[in-house]
């Protein structure tokens, strides 16, 4: 069985407060974009093996016991009963951009898992096994718009379609490391609320709807707020980072010309 696991944007992203266990407590609105890679998972009868992965395209570094599939597939073990598997993934999501390419193969292997293999998991469940592997990776077993708070793994269901726009996704080859991003952010409870903003013209988000990464990444590499910048001159309506970096993505009208770029070395681009 095959599926594509797809990118998502964050629109906003602000850090409200440090929490007890070390983690932080945000405000984002995750957006599933159509950036996708493509995992397959075939029964594995000739080895004695449970999990063999098999990458290609981009490479993916450490150790296979250190990768969120493998994680994911040690999990499900401990409720249900499964084979042994052959795990093919290709890679074009680039890691360290913010754009969740590690988090959506975990959730879209858990659905993949429970469908090939009939496991008959429930949602609950298969959202609580994503999010023991990443604050994100909940968000992507239904792969709808939401309200994510608390760790980013608490969702509210929203109604945003940006179907309408084109949404150009810029990587400058800068790997930015999520744990060192917040501890450069200082916490902050904002004034208005995310759904409050997204309510408003998408013109007025440029002022309003905040990365609190984006000071901080900004300083350590410049290039990444060139990138924004050079969205704007091509007539980006709003440009952000994404994440924790260091991808940003722009949202347009038309579909941009965007030949200013291709002077960042070895950025990848995808417009979608």
């Amino acid at each position: 069985m095959i599926c594509f696991p797809n990118a998502k944007i964050n629109l906003g992203l602000r850090i409200t407060e440090k929490r007890n266990d070390g983690f932080h407590n945000l405000e984002t609105i995750f957006y599933p974009v159509n950036w996708t890679e493509t995992l397959e998972i075939v029964e594995n009868r000739a080895t004695s093996e449970d999990f063999v992965l098999h990458v290609s395209g981009l490479p993916i570094l450490g150790n296979t016991t250190d990768n969120l599939l493998y994680k994911a597939y040690q999990l499900i073990k401990e409720t249900v009963n499964v084979p042994n598997i052959n795990v093919y993934l290709h890679k074009t999501l680039p890691m360290g951009a913010g754009l969740g390419g590690g988090s959506a193969d975990a959730a879209f292997f858990i659905n993949l898992l429970n469908s090939t293999f009939q496991l008959n998991l429930s949602n609950t469940q298969k959202l609580d096994i994503a999010r023991k592997l990443g604050s994100d990776c909940a968000f992507f077993i239904n792969n709808t718009p939401v309200l994510a708070t608390q760790k980013g793994d608490v969702f509210q269901e929203i109604k945003l379609d940006l179907s309408h726009l084109y949404i150009a996704i810029i990587y400058p080859n800068v790997h930015s490391n999520t744990k060192e991003a917040y501890s450069l952010v200082e916490p902050n409870k904002p004034e208005v609320a995310l759904l409050d903003i997204i309510q408003q013209p998408i013109t007025t988000w440029k002022n309003t709807l905040i990365n609190d990464f984006e000071k901080s990444i900004f300083s350590k590499y410049p290039i990444v707020e060139e990138v924004k910048n050079k969205l704007y001159d091509s007539n980006a309506l709003y440009a952000c980072m994404s994440g924790s970096g260091s991808a940003v993505f722009g949202l347009f009208e038309t579909k941009p010309q965007l030949s200013t770029l291709q002077h960042f070395p070895n950025w990848i681009g995808k417009m979608l």
